[in-house]
């Protein structure tokens, strides 16, 4: 009986809650983070290398889902959230060993950043029926009327993720921007994009709505000045920018001023920008910048 041959997996992209394959057509190379000094970087996978027009369609698909996304109650966002987490503790294994291979860290380590990445969907999960109380509020006026304060999302925003920490940094700038009711498009690490594959799996059985999530593989320093200058892109995360080799993030904090979209800034200044601790547990401030305040006048009777 001849040899059974190994079913090798193409990592695709995922938008619009499919996975195809670049319209370029384009593939890279993917390898393991080296084990040791001047040690051979081992094959781990061809991956899709995203274009100018894939980032287009992730944006259609994400302003297509964006408008059914906000209208569900934050109840429901909050327990589509923990599905995730739920999917992803059901495989944990593939997420350590990708996370792993791809950082060259220890078992020990890879199983703690796979942990806090789960948790980390957990813990925003919860602040998804609470923002409204801790960021909206009724206002003091003086007349027969209410004044009544409530946060809505921006609408699609495009994120660069992080380059080094390849799935807690990832869960880090997704989930604060999908938990208010936005949609997002993703630049993954060029180097370490399988986490965010596999992630892209977990979100696709998930109950996550096509299109709320689009994940692109590739290089960012191509993707991002199209997705800063798009004219239906309303928040941008230049997180991904820091130790990005070719990033100019103050051209494509400029691009995004045209359209005045949202931004965050990566961390540190300039050409020293760095990634921001992953480990720290995380604050208001990634949800809060990419919402919007709606104040509502309403007359009251006697």
């Amino acid at each position: 009986m001849a040899a059974r041959v190994d079913v090798r997996k193409t990592y695709k992209l995922y938008i619009g809650g499919k996975f195809p394959r670049s319209e370029s057509g384009r593939s890279y190379e993917v390898y393991a983070a080296p084990s040791r000094a001047g040690a051979s970087p081992k094959f781990l996978a061809n991956a899709s290398q995203g274009s100018r027009k894939d980032a287009r369609d992730a944006v259609v698909a994400a302003r297509g889902a964006q408008p059914g996304w906000a209208g569900a109650t934050a109840y429901n966002r909050g327990q589509v959230l923990y599905r995730v987490a739920e999917v992803m503790e059901g495989r944990r294994s593939q997420f350590v060993d990708e996370v792993r291979a791809g950082e060259g860290v220890s078992q020990s380590k890879a199983d703690s950043l796979v942990s806090q990445a789960i948790d980390r969907w957990v813990w925003y999960a919860g602040w998804s029926d609470k923002l409204p109380q801790v960021l909206g509020n009724p206002n003091p006026v003086a007349g027969p009327f209410l004044n009544i304060s409530s946060p809505e999302p921006s609408g699609v925003v495009a994120v660069l993720a992080p380059q080094e920490s390849s799935l807690l940094g990832l869960v880090s700038v997704i989930a604060p921007a999908v938990v208010s009711g936005n949609t997002v498009v993703v630049v993954s690490s060029k180097e370490r994009p399988l986490p965010a594959i596999t992630l892209s799996e977990c979100l696709a059985t998930s109950d996550v709505p096509g299109g709320v999530v689009n994940m692109i593989t590739g290089d960012a320093v191509e993707i991002g000045p199209w997705l800063a200058s798009h004219r239906d892109v309303n928040g941008l995360d230049l997180t991904g920018c820091a130790g990005l080799e070719g990033a100019d993030w103050g051209a494509l904090e400029a691009a995004a001023a045209d359209t005045l979209k949202r931004v965050i800034r990566p961390a540190g200044d300039g050409a020293n920008a760095v990634e921001p601790d992953w480990a720290v547990e995380p604050s208001l401030g990634r949800m809060s910048i990419f919402l919007e305040t709606k104040t509502v006048w309403h007359p009251k009777g006697r």
